[in-house]
């Protein structure tokens, strides 16, 4: 990525570019792999408008926090936290480039759940960014992480460099107790225990 991820994303959100739904296959996946958060934190990386962390928090029970390098991302996912209810707050939002910012900034020192969808296919330095991930897990903590794998398109798509590679995926998976995935269609979850 030439600009700057920030500068980046801001100009999709801003301009109104949106991104593909959080689905009942996947969330059914979610509760399987993930299990219920019984108010222990998570972390929603790239959190976007927020779908997935509303999930999280409203719908498993974690107390979720969402990241995002994209103002008006934040912003969005902050507005659209309607299932909140009186003695019950939604996810916490938080302006943040998780790849380069201070992660004593984040709101939990350990995180028992960290998820990634969409995102990972676009981190640059990928093993710098799985170390931080494994730097904010707690102990037993699952990173959850949802992509689309390059393999399942034809080599002519263009739209086959929106998918991670194998060695992508070799990278990804190295060094977990415990790996576990899932496909749906084009994209594959992971769950990945620390």
């Amino acid at each position: 990525m030439t600009t700057a991820p920030a500068t980046y994303w801001e100009r999709l959100w801003h301009d109104g570019r949106r991104y593909r739904r959080v689905t009942g296959a996947e969330t059914t996946l979610l509760a399987r792999y993930l299990g219920p958060g019984r108010g222990r934190p998570a972390l929603d990386i790239g959190s976007g408008d927020g779908a997935l962390a509303r999930h999280l928090h409203h719908q498993l029970g974690y107390r979720t926090t969402g990241v995002d390098c994209a103002p008006t991302a934040v912003a969005l996912a902050a507005a659209e936290d309607v299932e909140t209810v009186e003695d019950e707050s939604g996810p916490a939002w938080r302006l943040m480039d998780f790849t380069s910012d201070d992660l004593g900034k984040l709101p939990e020192p350990a995180y028992a759940a960290v998820t990634c969808r969409l995102v990972y296919r676009w981190v640059d330095d990928k093993p710098a960014f799985l170390d931080r991930v494994r730097h904010v897990l707690a102990p037993g903590g699952i990173l959850w992480v949802v992509t689309e794998l390059a393999e399942r398109r034809e080599d002519t798509d263009p739209l086959k460099k929106l998918g991670i590679t194998a060695a992508d995926v070799e990278l990804l998976t190295a060094g977990w107790s415990v790996v576990r995935n899932a496909d749906l269609d084009l994209l594959r979850c992971y769950a990945l225990r620390l």
